[in-house]
C-alpha cells in the first residue's frame, strides 16, 4: 500500500468547512469523490487540519493510501480538471508510509486579513473595518500569546475538546499597504474558532476598549465569554503547514507539553488521543 500526499488550495466560501458534513458540502467530500472516480475505487483522505465553514486555504495537505502505482503528474492534472473551480491541486507526491498529513504536521500558520477602506474586490477575502486601530499596541498585546500555554479563552464554547493547550510561536500584525493589514499566527495546533476569537480580542485592544493588562487577564482567565467576538470567517486563510520528517517529531511535541496541566484536565492517554483528533 503506497501513501500519497496531496497539496491543495481552496476558496472556502461555498463549503461547510474541510471535514465531511452530514448536511452540507465540504472540501474533503469533493476531493474524496474526485479521487474515487479517477482511481475507480473508494478513497478516503485525511487532512492536516480542519478549517471551519467559509475559511480558505492557500495550502492544505491531505493523504490517501492506494494499492497500485499512481502517475502523480497525471493524477494532479485530472484532479484539476474534475474538481470544482474553487479547489486546485498543486501536486500529488508519494511519501513514506510513516508520514501522516495530520500527525506529521508540526506547525500551522493562519492569516487574518482586514482593510480600512471600502473595496469591492476585497469584500470576500478581507474584513472591512470602519474604525481606526492602534496596531502598535495590538502587536504588543499579541506578543504575550507566545508565553501562553492554555488558550481556553479563545476556544469555542460547548466544545468536546479535553485540552486547550497550544504552543504559539508567532503572532503579529503586518501592514500590506496604507489601508490593509493581516494578522499572522503560527502554532503547533489550533482550537476550534481560536484564530477568529484571538483577532476579535486584539481588535478590542486596538480600539482601546481594553488595555494590554486586561488582555492578559482575559487570556489567563481561560473564559471564552470574557474574550472578544469571533470575527467573520471569510477573511481567514490557512497559509502554510510545516511537516516533520516522521511521526517522531509529532510525539516529541506531545512530550514537551506541560505534564501537570495535561493530567489535571483528564487521563493522559485520553488527552493524547484528543490532541491527535483535533490537530
Amino acid at each position: 500500500m503506497q501513501r500519497y500526499f496531496i497539496y491543495l488550495a481552496y476558496d472556502g466560501t461555498a463549503y461547510h468547512g474541510w471535514q465531511v458534513q452530514p448536511n452540507g458540502n465540504s472540501v474533503q467530500a469533493e476531493l474524496q469523490n474526485a479521487l474515487s472516480i479517477l482511481l475507480r475505487h473508494p478513497v478516503e483522505v485525511v487532512g492536516a487540519g480542519r478549517t471551519d465553514a467559509g475559511v480558505h486555504a492557500r495550502m492544505m495537505v491531505a493523504h490517501f493510501d492506494f494499492n497500485a502505482p499512481v502517475d502523480e503528474a497525471q493524477l494532479t492534472y485530472k484532479l484539476n480538471r474534475l474538481l470544482p473551480k474553487d479547489i486546485s491541486v498543486d501536486k500529488v507526491a508519494a511519501v513514506d508510509s510513516s508520514m501522516h498529513a495530520r500527525f506529521s504536521a508540526v506547525s500551522r500558520t493562519y492569516h487574518y486579513y482586514v482593510h480600512a477602506r471600502k473595496d469591492p474586490f476585497k469584500r470576500t477575502i478581507s474584513c472591512f473595518l470602519h474604525y481606526d486601530l492602534d496596531f502598535e499596541t495590538m502587536n504588543e498585546a499579541a506578543l504575550y500569546l507566545l508565553q501562553v500555554e492554555d488558550f481556553g479563552a479563545f476556544c469555542k464554547t460547548h466544545n468536546d475538546s479535553k485540552t486547550t493547550l497550544c504552543r504559539v510561536t508567532r503572532a503579529l500584525w503586518v501592514q500590506d499597504d496604507v489601508d490593509s493589514w493581516h494578522f499572522v499566527i503560527t502554532a503547533n495546533r489550533f482550537l476550534r474558532n481560536m484564530v477568529r476569537a484571538v483577532v476579535g480580542t486584539l481588535i478590542d485592544v486596538g480600539r482601546h476598549r481594553i488595555d494590554k493588562e486586561e488582555f492578559i487577564k482575559i487570556v489567563e482567565g481561560c473564559n471564552r465569554t470574557d474574550a472578544g467576538e469571533s470575527m467573520p470567517a471569510h477573511a481567514l486563510f490557512l497559509e502554510n503547514i510545516e511537516a516533520a520528517e516522521s511521526l517522531t517529531s509529532f510525539y516529541e511535541e506531545i512530550e514537551d507539553l506541560p505534564k501537570a496541566k495535561i493530567v489535571a484536565k483528564g487521563d493522559a492517554s485520553e488527552i493524547l488521543k484528543d490532541i491527535e483528533e483535533n490537530l
